[in-house]
């Protein structure tokens, strides 16, 4: 019996003709533009929230690296590092972390870009466990804590020696004394904010479409925890005249000349809490919504602090702030006889 020998096509598969090519590629194209046509708005416009927050992350992972790169690059280490990031930075919660992988990763191939399988896979394996922590469920399930006095003079007590542990403490004082935005603070300029009699006149610039606004941040009597003192203190050290107002600070010490992202600002929030070992993890929006608390406990007036937070008058979202501080003011419960 003679031996068997493999099997040898006749001819070699013919490679595509151009004409064939064109078609195929003309397919792809159609088949493009009808699923993007046929996918709710809901859907895009939560994929262009989604390559909004992939290029704030390209941001951050610039200023901590001293390379920018581009937002195509779609890799495995890319999308690991921006599951890392929204947890652990913008304290997202896991379902909305697996949403954002699948929303940039989209994008990412309507504009040509070929994201690897094993990229999408690396992403999800690293947000798993992520998927088994009952407290990263109940993320997004209520309001950011309000920051308090007691817990600013906490973070105060245990912030770092040196620049970065001045610029720090400045900034959050300055977020709450101003009930501002992260994205307004990292918006500040050295030059619009001026020493006063009273205080700082601080100039908040026009951020996403909002107003800007003109606000008083006055001397505290507590000098741990007065925003006023910590400015100058910042001011000086870092020798600020004019440009960004809060900048990133390296490993080694130097003042870098850009200024903080948004994201960069809640970070510094949120790892002062974390430092002073409070038992409640604040953002950014704590200390918006801890100054208006605050205010408002002290006896101030809706419209002085609506003008500092630039609130509309008939944002549900200040009134719930004010609610909420008013809730043991006259208690019904309250000296009724029981």
């Amino acid at each position: 019996m003679s031996e068997l020998a493999p099997y040898q096509p006749s001819t070699s598969p013919a490679a595509y003709d151009p004409a064939t090519l064109a078609v195929l590629a003309a397919m792809e194209q159609a088949a493009e533009e009808h699923l993007d046509r046929i996918r709710p708005h809901n859907t895009k416009r939560g994929y262009e929230n989604d390559w909004n927050l992939w290029a704030e992350f390209h941001s951050w992972l610039a200023e901590r690296t001293g390379h920018p790169l581009a937002l195509t690059d779609v890799t495995k280490g890319t999308l690991v590092g921006f599951v890392i990031w929204l947890d652990t930075v913008k304290i997202a919660a896991p379902a909305s972390i697996d949403r954002r992988i699948t929303g940039v990763t989209v994008t990412a191939r309507s504009l040509g870009v070929q994201v690897s399988k094993d990229a999408t896979v690396a992403a999800r394996k690293a947000l798993k466990p992520l998927k088994l922590d009952p407290d990263r469920i109940a993320r997004g399930r209520g309001k950011a804590p309000a920051a308090t006095l007691q817990q600013l003079q906490q973070m105060a007590d245990a912030a770092p020696a040196g620049l970065a542990g001045l610029r720090d403490r400045a900034l959050w004082l300055m977020a709450f004394g101003m009930a501002g935005r992260s994205s307004e603070v990292a918006a500040l300029r050295t030059e619009s904010i001026a020493l006063v009699g009273k205080g700082l006149d601080v100039h908040v610039p026009s951020v996403k479409g909002l107003p800007a606004r003109k606000v008083r941040v006055a001397y505290g009597k507590n000098p741990d925890t007065c925003p006023v003192r910590a400015w100058l203190v910042w001011r000086a050290a870092a020798g600020l005249t004019a440009g960004p107002a809060f900048r990133p600070i390296s490993v080694h010490g130097q003042l870098g000349t850009d200024g903080l992202t948004a994201s960069g600002c809640q970070e510094i929030i949120s790892r002062g809490a974390e430092r002073a070992g409070l038992a409640v993890r604040l953002t950014g929006h704590s200390m918006r919504s801890g100054f208006i608390t605050t205010a408002r406990q002290a006896g101030k007036r809706e419209e002085k602090i609506r003008a500092q937070s630039g609130h509309a008058a008939n944002s549900p979202v200040f009134w719930g702030y004010i609610q909420e501080a008013d809730a043991w003011t006259d208690a019904a419960s309250e000296d009724i006889g029981l």
